[in-house]
């Protein structure tokens, strides 16, 4: 017995490393599907960027499906719990979308991280949490980086109509969470969760699709392709660094993502933030990681 325990700190550390690994791989994929859908450049109608990034990603995750036992694995006790998910999950993406094709990529990404500042709003009414005035502080200081990134009293290189439509899909996005985070109580597997998404907002966009069809050209359907593979590797990616680490040690990486498309946005399209956009951003990302730290010492789980 004492011969294994050597062994026990080493294969943590390991799991530790991996899961940094996976989550700094999900975050850099993260930002290669928003350039593939910049690169479209409003192309192809919204809607068929959802359906193409919801279609494409089924055989990626079908592998799932079958770990997971088959097809009884999608049986479910909870259908409007699935429909609010998808509903919540649908305009998330939308809106994400069409700020990667009307603003610099590294703006969306930092507007999207109030997502845990709006779950820390959200978690009052709608879970019961007492917020402290911790907490209660860091979700307005955040939102003080976001007024410095959009400035609505001046000019600046991040409009503020579709900057409002990233923060109503952020807002989506955190009652998303409090959906899945309801139903995985209530006993539904993360395999139906994440499938029945899938396959709902493909079966919803392809219907909305049909007034606004285009057909792609070639180098557009490669495009298509990668949003939706690509997506869903860094989902896969993503399961497997909160599988192989503690959500302590792992969600402070997602973070890198605005340091990827920051890269991609100034490489591929020169999209240079100005000093404000910079400020803004690090508040946003500071607030997000305190609220983020403040939760795991009161021993909140989400």
């Amino acid at each position: 017995m004492q011969s294994l325990s050597p062994a026990r700190p080493v294969a943590a550390g390991a799991a530790r490393r991996r899961a940094i690994l996976a989550i700094l791989g999900a975050a850099i994929l993260f930002a290669a599907a928003a350039a593939c859908v910049k690169a479209l450049d409003g192309a192809v109608p919204l809607v068929q960027l959802v359906l193409f990034r919801s279609l494409f990603a089924l055989p990626v995750l079908l592998p799932l499906l079958h770990r997971a036992g088959g097809w009884p694995a999608l049986r479910t006790s909870n259908p409007t719990g699935h429909i609010w998910r998808m509903i919540f999950g649908l305009i998330g993406m939308a809106t994400a979308f069409y700020g990667y094709a009307t603003m610099p990529l590294a703006a969306v990404t930092a507007l999207g991280f109030t997502m845990p500042l709006f779950l820390t709003l959200l978690a009052v009414p709608l879970l019961g949490e007492h917020v402290g005035w911790r907490r209660g502080l860091a979700v307005l200081v955040g939102f003080g980086g976001v007024l410095l990134m959009v400035r609505p009293w001046a000019e600046g290189d991040i409009p503020l109509g579709p900057s409002l439509a990233v923060l109503a899909g952020a807002l989506c996005w955190a009652l998303a969470m409090i959906t899945i985070r309801r139903m995985g109580e209530a006993g539904e597997s993360g395999v139906s969760i994440v499938l029945w998404f899938a396959i709902g907002s493909s079966l919803v966009a392809a219907l909305a699709s049909i007034p606004v069809w285009i057909w792609p050209t070639p180098l557009q359907w490669g495009l298509l392709l990668g949003i939706g593979m690509i997506s869903a590797l860094a989902q896969l990616l993503m399961t497997e660094a909160y599988r192989a680490g503690e959500p302590t040690l792992v969600a402070p990486f997602e973070y890198s993502g605005i340091v990827w498309t920051t890269l991609l946005g100034a490489l591929i399209w020169s999209e240079a933030p100005d000093r404000w956009d910079g400020v803004g951003a690090l508040i946003l990302v500071a607030s997000g990681l305190y609220i983020w730290y403040r939760e795991t010492q009161l021993g909140l789980k989400r």
